[in-house]
């Protein structure tokens, strides 16, 4: 039984492919977190609120 023959060009042209999709995803701008964080900060600072108020009274 003979061993099947790896075409060394088909690697090439695959990493190729990949290292392309990398830089194109590379190049996308992310999305930014803060907006998400301030919400955060604003329901926590809401609870805190509320829990003092039902201590204070």
């Amino acid at each position: 039984m003979s061993e099947p023959q790896i075409d060394p060009a088909g690697n090439t042209q695959a990493f190729r492919a990949f290292a392309n999709n990398q830089d194109v995803e590379a190049a996308q701008p992310k999305a930014s977190r803060l907006p998400i964080w301030i919400a955060l900060g604003a329901v926590a600072v809401a609870v805190i609120a509320v829990v003092a108020y039902l201590l204070a009274g």
